[in-house]
């Protein structure tokens, strides 16, 4: 049998201020894998259906979801050589994630540690959707039988449960003579290692959106003055830096803006080191501002550009989504005949 098509997923929930810890994280990554020939398409979506496991204002959604795409684009995606849209335009997601509702077990979503994370002590109040968010987020993997995924630690799990989800589905619905399954059992694609981006005001804690201090993260959309005077008024210590990893691992500040040098640079820790330690902040922080100002302001430049005209996101979107609906829809038609329904993959 001809094994499935390598192909990549993966996609970004619109929330809003994306920040250094993205871009390093992921989107990097994923403008590193356009140039990779092994996969016939790799499809970027921007996850807008999982937003709504909690409430959103709808402007507000509409608006972030654009700016996701911006940020997309602007980190160095071309809409012609990778698929870029947004999950709601093709209605396969949707109509797959209930086909995984009803083919995954409670006992394997109930072990699913960021559902606990994000409802916390409220989980009665949750929605249902953020308990079930895994099967959605399976169909939009397995809606175009992504073979490959790169994630996060975050979502490891959620990507075993997506491989448990094809299995059973394999087993119970597909044909015993075709040896690749129905659908892949995808595969995670770890990227290469990059320094955890943590917050600019305590080292301890990871760079996030949703920080009450805008000190403490560099926005993509953040202009060259702003990301120059963050860096400046990151939290240090007084301590020069030291000419090992080692003397870094009680000083979790200096990790952390070392670790943003080097990922920048695609240096190692240890060069960054040779160059710098026995330096005090004042000569390092400088160079860390230069640099990062290079390499993430020409992306909130574009991202400005880009949000300043919507239509031209809106039709990036469309085209995507189109191109995606293409790939999902003969998947979902396939899926409805073997469970013996009818009407699947009409959008």
């Amino acid at each position: 049998m001809t094994p499935h098509a390598p192909r990549v997923f993966s996609g970004m929930q619109p929330t809003g201020n994306l920040t250094l810890g993205n871009y390093l994280g992921a989107l990097r990554n994923f403008v590193a894998l356009q140039e990779d020939d092994t996969f016939a398409e790799r499809l970027y979506c921007v996850v807008d259906l999982h937003a709504i496991t909690v409430a959103q204002d709808p402007d507000a959604l509409r608006t972030a979801i654009r700016e996701v795409a911006a940020a997309y684009i602007a980190s160095g995606l071309d809409p012609k050589r990778s698929i870029v849209f947004n999950q709601s335009r093709v209605s396969a997601h949707a109509e797959l994630g209930w086909i995984f509702t009803c083919v995954a077990r409670m006992g394997w979503v109930k072990r699913m540690t960021q559902f606990k994370e994000k409802a916390g002590k409220d989980r009665e109040e949750a929605s249902v959707g953020l308990f079930s968010y895994p099967t959605l987020m399976a169909a939009d993997i397995l809606a175009y039988r992504a073979t490959h995924v790169p994630v996060g630690e975050d979502q490891k799990q959620h990507l075993e449960l997506t491989r448990d989800i094809a299995a059973k589905f394999n087993h119970d619905y597909g044909n015993p003579e075709d040896e690749r399954g129905f659908f892949p059992l995808p595969e995670p694609l770890i990227q290469p290692e990059t320094a955890r981006i943590m917050s600019l005001r305590n080292g301890e804690n990871k760079m996030s959106k949703s920080d009450p201090s805008d000190m403490s993260r560099i926005n993509l959309t953040d202009t060259k003055n702003v990301i120059a005077q963050k860096i400046k008024k990151a939290k240090t210590d007084p301590e020069p830096l030291p000419s090992e990893a080692e003397g870094m691992i009680a000083r979790p500040e200096a990790r952390n803006l070392v670790g943003i040098y080097a990922a920048l640079a695609d240096m190692s820790v240890d060069r960054v080191l040779a160059e710098y330690g026995g330096q005090g902040f004042g000569a390092f922080k400088p160079a860390l501002a230069d640099l990062t100002v290079e390499k993430i302001a020409p992306i909130g430049d574009e991202m400005r550009r880009l949000m300043e005209t919507p239509d031209e996101i809106d039709a990036i979107l469309a085209d995507g989504a189109g191109r995606a609906a293409a790939l999902a829809r003969p998947v979902l038609r396939e899926v409805y005949d073997t469970l013996g329904l009818t009407g699947g993959g009409t959008a």
